[in-house]
């Protein structure tokens, strides 16, 4: 079984790694190494903090780590939140209130077009303090008026992908995982090994 570190102590997002993944893979978090750092993420892309964590933990973990940096960007908003999704509302802004700052900055645009939207995100494979692999996916939408669903985590609630009705915080989990930003990077990442020697 390939055992791979996830460099993360987002349990949504170990759950939906460890989703797609499926057998074949022994998933853990940083909830159970406490040993592995979690850096300040200081970059300006998501492929940059990406980068920043997975190298931090592969510095210390012996085995191969996968970090995934991701988030929203609105058109409207020049892209924003983007690489602040997380704490789009300040540090500690819990999902709820970084939802209803959302919201509260889309107030003046209620066409749907003004609020088209992308979730993104770069999976970034390290060992050894080296970059061994990245991967990206992106998934496009719009942003609702108002919550819809208690489903997910994050902005979910709010974002209905292009050809659904529902948004990702009403459509299963299966659903969103297979078309998600989330969900398609992996899709490459899986590509990528079932391609590579590299992987012992």
């Amino acid at each position: 079984m390939r055992r791979l570190l996830i460099a993360t102590k987002n349990a949504h997002k170990t759950h939906e790694i460890r989703a797609v993944l499926g057998g074949g893979f022994e998933v853990h978090d940083l909830c159970t190494h406490p040993e592995v750092p979690s850096p300040e993420e200081t970059g300006k892309t998501f492929a940059e903090n990406a980068a920043i964590k997975a190298l931090a933990a592969s510095e210390v973990f012996d085995g191969w780590v996968l970090a995934d940096d991701s988030g929203l960007c609105v058109d409207s908003l020049g892209g924003a939140p983007g690489v602040i999704s997380a704490r789009y509302a300040g540090e500690g802004a819990s999902d709820s209130d970084n939802r209803r700052r959302l919201l509260q900055q889309l107030t003046s645009f209620s066409e749907w077009q003004q609020r088209r939207a992308r979730f993104q995100c770069v999976l970034i494979l390290a060992k050894a303090g080296q970059v061994r692999g990245i991967f990206q996916g992106a998934v496009e939408g719009f942003i609702l008026a108002s919550e819809q669903g208690e489903g997910g985590f994050g902005y979910d609630s709010l974002f209905v992908p292009d050809g659904h009705s529902d948004s990702f915080g009403v459509l299963p989990a299966e659903v969103k995982n297979s078309m998600s930003h989330r969900g398609r990077a992996l899709q490459a990442f899986k590509q990528w090994l079932s391609a590579s020697p590299e992987w012992d």
